[in-house]
């Protein structure tokens, strides 16, 4: 039995809250219905000092409940049989509360998509509609099998991307650290010793005493100012013409630009190719796959090839109109529409992306190397020009 907090409505028009014990929130609904009350709202309750770190469901666990339930269901067992299954055996606790309820919805006659679209935070569109696509077929063993593919891959895909990053990233915040810690710590004390000498000190010994003088007074300033510019960039990243102005210079940007523009075209050409081969219909499927696009130019540029097919014109030239895309996406469209085999021709068009996208990471792991060292040796440079120079200046004095 789990402890449900409630807000309701009694027969005289007041509003009650409380707690009711109940196996279910649908039972907890029945037995507040007895009572002659007015469901508000019915909340599962909290537990003291239940703290979740790793609150959220990840695209590796929402990969396994896909591929899960599709060998359930292709192997003959109902629905409703195999979410109760899958709800025993999910580890991340999160999901396991969200099958139950989708197992509940299901048991009181609404359909699959139905139920998963009450869930939006964890089931993405793209992955609704490719169900619901699914249902109205009766294919929707195979879809399933097809989204957990189509999961998995992006769960790999980004974990590359990612992964490139992280010793780089590792490296700049060890330099910073070092350099605070230097600028903060040694470099007052030095000047101490220069101030008593009583010499005239060079120009780069004198900009970094200053440069350590106002760190040492005003760290909290400096920590304040990147907090604050990060979260105004993030907020203003999220608004519609942040996110164009935002991500169009980022595109700009040599090497990053090209792996930002293939990384937003793979996962826009692998979700649209996951939708038509759902049989969700094109115009549905460029507007969803759209907002799958990392670039906010790719997400503009899918909402005017959409309006230009929703007109009557084809894919092919509809996305040949738009200089944002590469004319090999043009191309290929065609191809599919020749064919007939527009869903296999995607697909292909993602692979070559990501392999793109792969070859890419790898440059960019290789040049980042030297790189670094070049910037921390020149940051080492100076360090020592400014702190050699003074010790110099005194022994020529002797």
């Amino acid at each position: 039995m789990e402890e449900y907090t409630y807000s309701v409505v009694d027969k005289k028009g007041l509003t009650q809250s409380g707690i009711v014990q109940a196996s279910s929130p649908k039972q907890a609904a029945i037995i507040l219905h007895e009572k002659g009350f007015t469901v508000i709202s019915i909340e599962l309750k909290k537990k003291a000092f239940e703290i979740n770190l790793f609150k959220g469901v990840k695209i590796g666990a929402l990969s396994q409940f896909t591929r899960q339930l599709a060998t359930m269901i292709t192997s003959g067992l109902p629905l409703a049989d195999s979410l109760v299954v899958l709800q025993k055996q999910t580890e991340n606790k999160e999901l396991q509360e969200i099958t139950k309820q989708i197992s509940e919805d299901i048991e009181g006659g609404a359909n699959f998509s139905t139920a998963l679209a009450k869930h939006a935070e964890t089931f993405s569109l793209a992955y609704i509609n490719v169900i619901k696509a699914g249902e109205a077929s009766g294919t929707l063993d195979k879809v399933l099998l097809n989204l957990s593919d189509t999961l998995e891959k992006d769960r790999e895909f980004q974990g590359k991307v990612k992964g490139a990053f992280i010793y780089p990233a590792i490296i700049m915040v060890a330099m910073s650290l070092v350099a605070a810690i230097i600028l903060i710590f040694v470099v007052p004390k030095l000047s101490e010793v220069y101030k008593d000498l009583g010499i005239v000190l060079p120009l780069p010994t004198r900009i970094l005493i200053a440069l350590s003088g106002f760190l040492a007074k005003f760290w909290w300033l400096v920590i304040i100012l990147i907090v604050v510019g990060s979260i105004a960039l993030r907020r203003y990243r999220k608004t519609p013409e942040g996110a164009l102005v935002v991500d169009r210079l980022l595109l700009k940007v040599p090497v990053m630009g090209k792996l930002n523009r293939d990384s937003s075209l793979t996962e826009f050409t692998r979700t649209l190719g996951a939708l038509v081969a759902a049989g969700v219909p094109i115009i549905e499927s460029l507007k969803i796959a759209g907002e799958t696009a990392t670039n906010a130019t790719h997400r503009l540029a899918v909402e005017n090839v959409s309006s230009l097919v929703e007109k009557g014109i084809s894919l092919s030239k509809a996305l040949a109109r738009e200089e944002t895309f590469p004319p090999l996406i043009a191309q290929m469209a065609s191809v599919g529409e020749e064919t007939g085999k527009m869903d296999e021709v995607l697909t292909k068009v993602s692979l070559f992306f990501e392999q793109e996208v792969e070859q890419e990471v790898k440059n960019l792991t290789t040049a980042l190397e030297p790189i670094i060292m070049i910037v921390l040796g020149i940051m080492v440079g100076l360090l020592m020009i400014s702190i050699v120079l003074p010790i110099y200046s005194i022994t020529s004095a002797f």
